[in-house]
């Protein structure tokens, strides 16, 4: 059922309904499908460490560096991609950015050791830099302020779904022998090739402005363009319209922002890169058993998603809602030392209930705090920064393994640092309009 919306002179209209409903089933499938194909590529290297190290000799500690140096590119290339994408236009830019993922994902099945195992995956998070905020950007393009929250929404759970399809797909590929190469190179072959294929989907679906949509009517169009127009206009007036990294960084609410969700990413990647290791010490399991025991926490975490996304609805307190959901995390990862593998499995499970909802509860913060007119170069500053936490998580994993034996002392460092962020966002509060 299509909902009525306010065009911009505050009438109803269902013009603007109907656009924005078929912007709904056209793109947004599309942006779900790409982060998962997205999703995978980045995070499948957690199900082939044994086998990196026992074809190549990559040991914990490499294998941790060669797991976080994906952030680290991530990190830098992130706000020079999206500044490329205003130039070149979304269509191409984001087509470039899955052909050129899919390449050096592909490209991954032919690492020779550490050097070239950090190099490719260096090279995969400079390819990969500026999709989500590019997606981000794309949405303040084409809907309008009342509906892209919930557009943010269900692009988001492409990452939760990736989650939960990677462990049983990637140990299936596992297993696949032949034409000379190990299973882990079919893997990293094959899930290349899937989103080097879905570029082109991406090339002849998506249009770079409303303008260019044929699939919309003309009286559409004319009434997106003139509702989006108008609200960029009214922020215009009160607002700057650029901002640089550093003036940005310089709001202690925003360095706020980047900090939460650092902690919150670094329980995420620490668990992502380290969970099938953790479930192949529970027993004698194939990789395809293993992938299918690495899916579990990750469907408990996407129903935990949506419960706590609920209460947050019916009991509005989202700070209280987003450190409710830290301490949960931070109990699980503490929990997960003083027991065995299958103890410490369960109690990654339960953590999962909490990082996961911290990660979509946490959004809705920084977007009510800022002003719409820079709320896309600011959470691409977020999404950067924290997601350093990626680089850092499994780079301390792999130390303290290949030094200690035990990556205990990065749980204990996890579940500190969600203790410390739950208690950190009740500083985020946005002043009542």
């Amino acid at each position: 059922m299509s909902t009525v919306l306010p065009t911009a002179a505050g009438a109803p209209s269902s013009v603007l309904a109907s656009a924005v409903s078929k912007i709904k089933w056209r793109i947004l499938p599309l942006f779900v499908v790409m982060f998962i194909a997205n999703y995978i590529d980045r995070v499948n290297i957690g199900f082939v460490r044994t086998h990196l190290e026992a074809d190549l000799g990559i040991g914990a500690a490499a294998f941790g560096f060669g797991a976080g140096v994906f952030f680290l590119a991530y990190a830098l290339f992130e706000v020079p991609s999206n500044i490329l994408q205003q130039r070149f236009g979304a269509k191409a830019w984001l087509t470039r950015i899955m052909a050129t993922w899919g390449i050096v994902a592909t490209g991954m099945a032919f690492v020779q050791g550490e050097t070239s195992f950090y190099v490719m995956r260096f090279l995969l998070g400079v390819a990969e830099a500026g999709f989500f905020p590019g997606v981000v950007y794309y949405f303040t393009q084409w809907l309008p302020n009342a509906e892209r929250g919930k557009a943010m929404a269900i692009f988001l759970s492409g990452s939760a779904l990736a989650s939960v399809v990677s462990g049983p797909l990637s140990g299936a590929l596992l297993q696949i022998e032949g034409g000379g190469l190990h299973g882990w190179q079919w893997m990293f072959i094959i899930e290349g090739v899937a989103s080097i294929l879905l570029c082109f989907v991406v090339w002849f679906c998506l249009d770079s402005k409303p303008s260019d949509a044929k699939w919309l009517t003309d009286a559409e169009r004319r009434e997106l363009e003139t509702v989006i127009a108008a609200e960029q206009k009214e922020r215009e007036k009160s607002k700057p319209g650029h901002v640089s990294m550093f003036s940005l960084l310089r709001d202690s609410r925003i360095a706020l922002f980047c900090f939460i969700y650092f902690a919150i990413q670094l329980t995420i990647y620490g668990a992502t890169f380290w969970l099938p290791s953790i479930i192949k010490k529970m027993g004698h399991y194939t990789d395809f058993q293993i992938g299918l025991f690495n899916s579990i926490p990750w469907i408990i975490s996407i129903a935990a998603m949506y419960m706590f996304a609920s209460l947050a609805a019916r009991f509005k307190h989202q700070q209280m809602w987003v450190a409710i959901a830290l301490v949960i995390a931070a109990t699980g990862m503490f929990m997960s030392t003083v027991g065995g593998p299958v103890f410490a499995f369960v109690a990654i499970c339960f953590a999962g209930i909490g990082f996961k909802a911290a990660s979509a509860l946490f959004w809705p913060i920084p977007q009510a705090y800022l002003d719409a007119r820079i709320a896309a170069a600011v959470i691409a500053l977020i999404n950067s920064l924290g997601n350093l936490g990626g680089f850092v998580a499994p780079t301390t994993f792999g130390y303290l393994e290949q030094k200690t034996g035990s990556i205990q002392g990065g749980l204990y460092g996890l579940a500190a640092a969600s203790l410390v962020a739950a208690a950190l966002v009740f500083l985020t509060r946005v002043p009542k309009k």
